[in-house]
């Protein structure tokens, strides 16, 4: 785990703000110590959860996307730190492992221009860099036994979380993806619209399930390689549960995990599926925070729900004061889901 980021206490401390006749998680969260052995750490830890950020927006630039989302994690974590600690919640279940070092692939990406053919065969190379480092420390968490909560970053990196899942379980993973978009276009280079498709042809996903895409901006190739796929990929749409009611939201959750639920698997959520949150595909119509909250709450307590990543999220997009909602959003996603994990079905 060579690029990652270790989260100190000292980082804890700033990010926490303390009061009193109060516990804040900041003040519960563990961290692993200076020195120690990461590995044998998160193996010998009570905790449970461990909280991984990826603060890049390399995978949406090569997809033609707004960046932003690099951000993400840095307001989650200030958020997450002053959630109250108590009989709902406890941040002593969290290890906050800290995030991906990609300082370097950002600064090469600046001055990159996504409409000329060399830069974007470029960016592609650095989304793959960064596919290595998170399959890696997502194998590494895994295998440890931990569930990893990943925060950050474009859709991009749901390859590397589900090969770095796949690999630790020794065999393909299944995934639910809540979002507008199908990120299973073509294989033409890496970018944040196609990690699905390439974790499907490489033999790291097995079963597939997107939740609410939008029928306005889902491609017909797209919908024709799902259909020749509909053992294993399958998909409802917003407009069909939301707009025209002819299914029912529930049932359709119900229908997904009956799909999923055999195996292992990732819950991806993609911020741009609700609206006017900023993100680098921002939308006006879509599901409702609420809706979100209980899709997480339901897939979160089946006990094959390996990991929780929440990612697009673009804070620096947002305008101020509410830049800070993103992260107070992720980190009512990450309690909702620790909560419904700790009851597992």
């Amino acid at each position: 785990m060579e690029k990652l980021v270790p989260f100190t206490i000292n980082d804890l401390a700033k990010v926490t703000n303390h009061r009193s006749g109060e516990i804040k998680f900041g003040e519960k969260m563990i961290i692993i110590p200076k020195g120690v052995d990461k590995i044998t750490f998160l193996k010998e830890s009570e905790a449970k959860y461990v909280l991984l950020g990826i603060p890049e927006d390399i995978g949406v630039r090569a997809n033609y996307g707004r960046p932003g989302a690099a951000s993400a994690w840095e307001s989650a974590i200030k958020s997450i730190a002053n959630i109250q600690h108590n009989r709902f919640s406890k941040g002593s279940q969290i290890i906050v492992l800290g995030h991906i070092n990609v300082a370097e692939e950002m600064r090469e990406v600046e001055n990159l221009d996504f409409n000329d053919i060399d830069d974007r065969s470029k960016l592609s190379q650095l989304v793959e860099k960064v596919d290595k480092e998170v399959s890696h420390i997502i194998f590494t968490i895994i295998k440890a036994g931990k569930t990893p909560i990943i925060i950050g970053g474009g859709h991009n990196n749901a390859y590397g979380n589900i090969k770095g899942s796949a690999l630790a379980k020794g065999k393909p993973i299944n995934a639910i993806n809540f979002d507008a978009h199908s990120d299973f276009r073509i294989l033409e280079g890496r970018h944040s619209g196609n990690g699905f498709s390439y974790a499907y042809e490489e033999g790291f996903l097995k079963k597939y399930f997107i939740f609410g895409l939008h029928e306005n901006y889902t491609s017909k190739s797209v919908l024709d390689i799902i259909k020749k796929l509909e053992d294993r990929v399958r998909y409802n749409t917003y407009d069909s549960v939301n707009i025209r009611k002819e299914k029912d939201f529930d049932r359709e959750m119900a229908l997904a995990l009956e799909f999923i639920k055999t195996d292992s698997f990732g819950i991806e959520i993609d911020l741009d599926a609700i609206p006017n949150i900023a993100s680098s595909a921002m939308t006006i119509s879509g599901f409702s925070v609420e809706e979100l909250r209980q899709f997480i709450s339901f897939f979160g307590q089946n006990k094959n729900a390996t990991y929780l990543h929440i990612c697009e999220g673009a804070p620096d997009l947002a305008d101020s004061p509410n830049n800070n909602l993103i992260g107070k959003l992720i980190g009512y996603l990450v309690t909702d889901f620790i909560k419904a994990n700790n009851e597992k079905e």
